[in-house]
């Protein structure tokens, strides 16, 4: 057993202590009060001098108190062997001897008072010990000895309880034997209190306070919204914060509904956060949720699967401009702003709809077939190369080349929602995300050869994959993308001869006449 003054680590919660420590710095326990109570069981009496439990001890063969009187000395009878304890007289001012201390146990009931054959009886006897003698002219009651006896107020003290976490109950007391002795034994080692709140994911031990930080090293806690994944039988996409943003603008929503028919219907929507207007992760929250819902409305009523999107676009930037009319105005920046793309498949259709620069790709399971990009960019590159003055190369190296020109918000332009629909000519996955993905892998070929072989039949890893391609490819911008694959399992894929890509059938385009790459049949 170490000494008092060699214990290196705190017996409670195992952290090493310094010489010196009067309490431990991860659970506060009273680490001088631990090491007197390691010591009685050990029988190494504590320093000399030191205090006990924030007392310091009367020196050994101190005189009493003035007007009290000497204990008396153990009678042979009370004490056999001389391991009995020198009583205390009726007086209760009487001095006590110094001793060891000893372990702390449950409180054991005193016996009731005994009639010695000098007179009237002395105290009763505590616990484990053997029985006392009283004053001059009273007699003790009788007990086994049993080691040192307790005086409880020189009890080591519990450590403080911490508000924060959830402490083991009290050990219940060790059973009494008819002698009025009490049964000692050795606890198992406590494994440690249970924290209340989740614990640091660095450190494994301190408690979160409300800006996110660590309580015990400080380090700054992941938000609920820095990584997010969601798998349904149909569907699966994944979020992240990226390696260079403070947080997660982006969300997605997805869902899956049945037309009256009872046909399945996958749906997925993604939302980008505009940076530089105000609250952009709440304004990407909102549409994600406003749009999947008005599609999963729509759906069982027999709406059209353009004017169900359609109708769910514009759901969307009315709950932004609601979220707008609850935020106080700013002059230095804009009014609550997002960029959305959606995609609804079903039926043998696919169809989509975007306002601003998310995308949705279409992506065969034959990767011999030709990829697709179903969605046009509203934006400043886009402008430029439909307008025939850059290719899209030259555009999109511009500074300007991520300019939105179309955005849902309270102060954008007039809302002019694009919906397409496209008929794929056999098995493969819809890739609807945003540019904080595409922006490694632009082309519809490069998006292709960065989506796994195995997206048709695991969309949840081929998600986690695309966010993990972005993140090894600098992870400048937060990522999120949902990959649903076409036809969905209620449908199983048929493996068929036939062109590339997905031929578009229906629909208008944005206002520049675009709505996506066409592929004959």
């Amino acid at each position: 057993m170490p000494q008092l003054d060699q214990m290196s680590a705190c017996p409670r919660c195992e952290e090493p202590v310094e010489e010196g420590d009067r309490f431990c710095g991860a659970c506060g326990t009273d680490l001088h009060a631990a090491r007197a109570a390691a010591a009685a069981f050990d029988g190494t009496p504590p320093p000399s001098g030191g205090p006990v439990n924030g007392a310091r001890p009367r020196p050994d063969g101190a005189a009493p108190a003035s007007g009290t009187e000497a204990p008396a000395s153990p009678s042979p009878a009370a004490s056999p062997g001389g391991a009995g304890q020198q009583g205390r007289g009726a007086d209760p001012a009487a001095p006590q001897e110094d001793f060891p201390l000893a372990p702390a146990a449950a409180p054991v009931p005193q016996q009731a008072p005994a009639t010695g054959a000098a007179g009237t009886a002395g105290t009763a006897s505590t616990a484990g010990t053997a029985g006392t003698a009283g004053t001059a002219g009273t007699a003790g009651t009788a007990g086994a000895p049993s080691g040192p006896p307790r005086d409880p107020r020189r009890e080591p003290q519990a450590a403080p309880r911490d508000p924060r976490t959830v402490h083991d109950e009290p050990a219940a007391p060790h059973p009494e034997h008819s002698d009025g002795t009490v049964e000692e034994s050795v606890s198992a080692p406590l494994s440690g209190p249970e924290p209340l709140w989740p614990r640091c994911v660095a450190c494994g031990t301190g408690a979160i306070d409300d800006d996110g930080y660590c309580e015990h090293c400080g380090h700054k806690q992941p938000r609920e919204r820095d990584h997010m994944e969601t798998a349904l039988e149909t569907v699966a996409a994944a979020s992240d914060r990226g390696l260079r943003h403070h947080r997660n603008e982006d969300f997605y929503a997805v869902a899956e509904a049945r037309t009256g028919e009872g046909a399945p219907v996958t749906i997925a929507v993604v939302c980008d956060g505009v940076s530089s207007a105000t609250r952009p992760d709440e304004a990407s929250a909102v549409a994600a949720r406003a749009a999947r819902d008005a599609l999963a409305l729509a759906v069982p009523r027999g709406s059209g699967p353009q004017d169900a999107m359609h109708e769910a676009l514009v759901a969307a930037s009315e709950a932004v401009d609601e979220l707008a009319a609850d935020t106080p105005p700013d002059p230095a920046r804009n009014a609550p702003a997002c960029t959305i793309v959606g995609a609804l498949a079903g039926e043998g259709m696919l169809t989509v709809g975007w306002v601003g620069d998310s995308r949705a790709y279409w992506v065969p399971h034959d990767r011999t077939e030709q990829p697709s990009r179903l969605t046009e960019d509203d934006s400043w590159a886009a402008q430029m190369v439909a307008a025939g003055l850059m290719n899209e190369a030259e555009a999109y190296a511009d500074a300007r080349a991520h300019a939105i020109t179309g955005w849902l918000g309270a102060d954008s332009y007039e809302l002019d929602p694009h919906t397409a629909t496209f008929a794929p000519h056999g098995p493969g996955v819809v890739v609807v995300c945003t540019d904080g993905l595409w922006n490694y892998a632009e082309s519809a070929q490069d998006m292709a050869a960065a989506v796994p072989e195995a997206a048709l039949s695991r969309p949840l890893m081929a998600a986690q994959h695309l966010v993990g391609y972005a993140l090894d490819g600098g992870g400048h911008d937060n990522v999120t993308v949902a990959v649903v694959p076409f036809p969905g399992p209620a449908a199983a894929p048929q493996q068929t001869d036939g062109a590339a890509g997905a031929a578009r059938v229906d629909g208008a385009a944005g206002a520049d006449g675009t709505g996506g790459a066409e592929h004959a049949g």
